[in-house]
């Protein structure tokens, strides 16, 4: 009936695994969970070795990194039930009943999306910046995320049939973080299948530090111009993409780039604080994007 899938990199996912798997026994529903951490070399894997003595659960630290699509297209090539449960590594089990909410819905809909939620209080300032995205801008109820269909859909907490995904898995021909599952959802939209917002959220539990969180916002930014470059996915799925295309096509994303070039550090350094504001982090995404769309500006 049911795979979970948990990709894993430098994290102790086991209090997150023996919830699952306490849920999972209490519905008496056929079951397998396959972790499996992306060559990360963590000590924190001595934690999650303990997987392996749960019925059912297995887990295994790869000796190479694979990257973190390549990493969920292999687990899901391992499973071998019919319905994939994708779940973050990172991610923290906060209702009882998660695994009973999946299993009411499972044979209404092909795809089920239960959310993600960031805790009410910042671990610390200097995470400030990740939190408060998460926060305000990405979490969001089911009714919300119903509204905007597939261009809420996410992956790091959603149910899929298995042959559903086959048609479509990871894009692995890029290896940097972010719009993986963008480049998925969108994908899964040109298909007749059927999707459910269901209000049945995770937590997340690892935030990246303000410094890791902008490197990585980089990353992902770059793969979005790739993805607007060429053509693969409508610049409409995607919010920013869509603000971009404009400025792209009224000639306007090249004085962008300029006044990027001149607030870029002060913006950055605002990022880095311990008060980031998500406007300018918004200004310094749509910056940043204009700006490798037009390198000279950079010069």
């Amino acid at each position: 009936m049911l795979s979970i899938l948990v990709p894993i990199y430098n994290f102790n996912a086991f209090p997150t695994v023996q919830e699952l798997h306490r849920q999972c026994v209490e519905q008496e529903i056929p079951f397998e969970i396959i972790c499996q951490d992306d060559a990360s070399e963590s000590d924190l894997n001595r934690f999650n070795e303990k997987i392996n003595d749960l019925s059912n659960c297995s887990f295994v630290s790869l000796k190479n990194n694979i990257s973190h699509r390549e990493n969920r297209n292999n687990l899901a090539a391992q499973s071998k039930y019919n319905w994939l449960l994708f779940l973050d590594g990172d991610s923290v089990i906060i209702n009882k009943n998660y695994i009973s909410h999946y299993v009411k819905q499972i044979n209404g809909f092909d795809i089920i999306y239960g959310g993600r939620l960031h805790p009410e209080k910042c671990p610390s300032n200097n995470q400030k910046l990740r939190w408060k995205y998460g926060r305000y801008m990405e979490d969001q109820s089911a009714p919300e995320r119903e509204k905007k269909g597939y261009s809420a859909l996410l992956f790091n907490n959603t149910l899929i049939k298995k042959n559903c995904f086959d048609t479509v898995k990871f894009d692995t021909n890029t290896t940097k973080y972010g719009h993986d599952d963008t480049q998925l959802s969108y994908r899964l939209s040109l298909k007749p299948f059927t999707l459910k917002h269901l209000e049945n959220p995770v937590e997340h539990g690892d935030i990246d530090t303000n410094y890791d969180y902008l490197s990585k916002t980089k990353q992902s930014l770059e793969n979005l111009q790739q993805l607007y470059q060429t053509k693969t996915i409508d610049s409409k799925f995607v919010k920013l993409l869509s603000l971009y295309d404009f400025l792209v096509r009224t000639k306007i994303e090249y004085g962008i780039a300029l006044a990027f070039k001149v607030f870029a550090k002060a913006l950055e350094q605002n990022l880095k604080s311990n008060s980031p504001k998500l406007f300018f982090f918004n200004c310094f995404r749509l910056g940043y994007l204009c700006s490798i769309s037009n390198p000279k500006s950079l010069g």
